[in-house]
């Protein structure tokens, strides 16, 4: 479906690409065939997503972006200006590795800062923020928060993205929500929905 998504006149849409209802396009973006964009989706100027890639509901992919085959996003998730995806870990031109590509999985609600890099084979937790400019070489678990070159877990966020600071029993309130949350061994288990 087409027709009742908002297309630039500069955008290219191949034959065969899908894109949802109320999703913008905006210009010099070119989605190739195969490629599968949820409803009321953003891609911002100048983004690339290639054939095999998945977009859920409501994702939000800022200008300067390439999504490669293998990129997969649920829901709501935000990708940031300039972001970098890959899709095999040992390029080189003059060998054919297409049956090599990884996929890359990010999961609902997730935010990928501006510049960074994620490394082809990783998965995004749920609600996870990775900072700008990181680079992402290992799995990120759901509202973890990650920086750094390699990434690592610098802190854990709330579902609307604010940083959760956790007392002497494990337990922390979002700042802007009023949700609880309780950190068990590494992991982050809300207490009720936001």
């Amino acid at each position: 479906m087409i027709n009742k998504a908002m297309i630039h006149p500069t955008a290219l849409i191949d034959e065969g690409a899908h894109i949802g209802e109320g999703t913008k396009v905006w210009h010099f973006t070119h989605v190739m065939s195969g490629a599968a964009i949820g409803k009321e989706c953003i891609l911002g100027q100048n983004v690339f997503v290639a054939s095999g890639v998945v977009l859920g509901d409501r994702c939000k992919v800022q200008n300067n972006v390439s999504l490669y085959t293998g990129v997969v996003c649920d829901e709501e998730v935000f990708i940031g200006p300039s972001v970098v995806f890959t899709n095999i870990k040992t390029p080189r031109a003059f060998i054919e590795r297409k049956d090599s590509f990884l996929s890359t999985t990010i999961s609902r609600g997730a935010s990928i800062g501006a510049n960074a890099t994620i490394v082809c084979g990783t998965h995004i937790g749920s609600y996870a923020m990775v900072a700008a400019g990181a680079v992402v070489t290992h799995d990120v678990g759901p509202y973890e928060l990650v920086a750094g070159v390699p990434a690592r877990v610098v802190g854990y966020v709330s579902k609307r993205g604010c940083v959760l600071c956790f007392n002497q029993n494990g337990k922390a309130i979002c700042p802007e929500s009023g949700a609880l949350y309780q950190l068990v061994e590494g992991k982050i288990i809300p207490l009720h929905d936001e």
